[in-house]
């Protein structure tokens, strides 16, 4: 296969020849799914941003990407799915229903525009290909704010992230075009990044386990969905227990909690702020802005506290710094930035606008989020594209209504998953299995589960960050053990099936432990 080369690893490929293999012994409707799948299984990982309308979701796009593209006023464009992805040449592309594109002019500030001069109920979503290093191996989906969305808008962001239902009219029978059940089963994202806000409501729950990740209703889950508590500056102090009144000790409370919340349907919380991320990130802060937060730094303490009482005390307040200029800080950072800004400079007077820069960008927490990003996302990547590759191919299987294909897809895919180099995709399968409650396990048991099969770290997988080699080896062997006895005395046979992959991960990390050792 000449796309090869670019896909995620050894288990993508795997995936890629089984559906090679398979292609003449199934209708040509299928094998046209099957050659989708390949086409996805080279390309890279497809992260949907998720979350409620106003948390902040094309911010904190803007800021992964590093650059103020996606449109954040309420718009028309906000209304559409939006795909970020690499391209050699800067442009947006609307993609109408019918499969005809326009192509869409930045606007002046090169950002992708707010309102549409084209009959919208047309419109299926926009394709935006950007000259960006992030985008290389990361395809990021900007969604509709959920909770407020009209008809159109949600039935767009199911049919592109792939979860609408299968009720669509199937094309003629023989056909080597996709049907729609078939395309569904294909289009969706790979992995979900869950936005939230200071409180995290029932319906939250329930879009997030709305959001497929990738196909046959696979829903989202610690495998491949993590959230992020946007808007963390916002947050009161004291409504915090144990806080001692800062705020991103508050905001990191919190985001614990919210996980407790959310678990197992996300892999973690990480608290953002997404507005001050953005704007340190993606060019919006200036040298003229550093100036600025320079005059205010040199204020007398009293006035300085009395301005940031509140925004409008902060922008109505006599001081040297012009109230327009004090405005735009107050868009650009809000009034925990430019705290944060100002007791920066009066702690280094000599810092310059790069420095502090890079201080917001601290200060925002983005680092947390791409470094959460990098663990439970691109360093699975492999097994993420795989194994939503894998149940995609499972889903046109069933989609194609023959008993016999059917059960050599199956046949096909038992053989894959039996070679050892498959484990990492048969421990996904059993998360999925235990996280869905498809399986049900003990709490403890479940828990253990996750933690294993969350984390490509090891010390996470075991519970026992920081602690010395010897001591995770004996565990490791000793968990090992204890599974094995598990899956053939006590379990259930679905609950055995679960315990014998988690036994053999235990066995491959103290395997992985001793020869570090060695």
């Amino acid at each position: 296969m000449s796309e090869q080369q670019h896909l995620a690893g050894p288990l993508s490929a795997a995936v890629a020849n089984l559906c090679q293999r398979l292609q003449p012994q199934v209708s040509a409707r299928t094998a046209a799914g099957f050659r989708e799948v390949l086409r996805r299984l080279s390309a890279p990982l497809q992260v949907a941003v998720a979350g409620r309308i106003k948390s902040g979701k094309s911010t904190l796009v803007n800021a992964l990407i590093g650059r103020r593209v996606a449109p954040t006023d309420v718009g028309e464009c906000t209304r559409l799915v939006t795909r970020f992805q690499y391209g050699t040449v800067d442009r947006v592309e609307l993609v109408f229903f019918d499969g005809t594109k326009q192509v869409l002019p930045f606007d002046v500030g090169g950002m992708i525009p707010n309102d549409l001069d084209v009959d919208f109920d047309k419109v299926s979503h926009l394709e935006a290909y950007l000259t960006n290093a992030v985008l290389r191996d990361l395809t990021v989906i900007d969604t509709p704010g959920l909770g407020s969305l009209d008809a159109a808008s949600v039935k767009r962001t199911e049919q592109l992230l792939g979860a609408a239902k299968d009720n669509e009219e199937e094309s003629e029978e023989g056909s080597d075009d996709l049907d729609d059940t078939s395309r569904n089963a294909v289009a969706g994202a790979e992995a979900v990044l869950y936005v939230v806000t200071q409180g995290v409501r029932a319906d939250d729950q329930q879009a997030l386990a709305a959001f497929t990740a990738a196909t046959a209703s696979r829903e989202a889950g610690p495998v491949n969905a993590i959230a992020v508590l946007n808007k963390a500056d916002t947050i009161t102090p004291e409504s915090v227990t144990g806080s001692d009144g800062d705020v991103w000790k508050a905001a990191t409370l919190l985001a614990e909690k919210q996980a407790a919340t959310l678990k197992p349907r996300v892999a973690d919380v990480i608290p953002v702020i997404g507005l001050l991320a953005e704007s340190a990130e993606s060019g919006g802060f200036t040298s003229a802005d550093a100036d600025a937060l320079r005059a205010l730094a040199a204020l007398d303490d009293a006035t300085w506290e009395t301005m940031l009482l509140s925004a409008d005390i902060f922008t109505s307040w006599e001081c040297d710094v012009a109230t327009g200029t004090r405005v735009k800080l107050l868009e650009k950072l809000d009034l925990y930035g430019i705290r944060t800004a100002v007791d920066a400079l009066k702690a280094e007077p000599e810092l310059t606008a790069g420095a502090l820069r890079r201080k917001l960008l601290d200060a925002s927490g983005l680092a947390g989020v791409r470094s959460r990003l990098d663990a439970v996302f691109r360093a699975r990547a492999d097994g993420i594209k795989a194994a939503a590759a894998l149940a995609s191919v499972t889903a046109l299987a069933h989609a194609s209504g023959d008993p016999g294909e059917r059960q050599r897809v199956h046949d096909a895919i038992e053989v894959l998953l039996a070679k050892p180099e498959a484990h990492q995709l048969r421990l996904l399968e059993a998360l999925t299995l235990v996280t869905s409650g498809a399986v049900d396990m003990p709490e403890d048991l479940a828990e253990e589960v996750l933690r294993v099969g969350s984390s490509a770290i090891v010390g996470e997988q075991l519970g026992m960050k920081g602690r010395p080699h010897k001591e995770l080896s004996a565990y490791a062997l000793e968990r090992a053990g204890w599974w094995r006895s598990f899956a053939s005395f006590g379990a259930t046979p679905a609950q055995s099936r679960v315990a014998h992959v988690v036994h053999r991960s235990y066995f491959l990390i103290w395997q992985q432990l001793r020869e570090q050792a060695g």
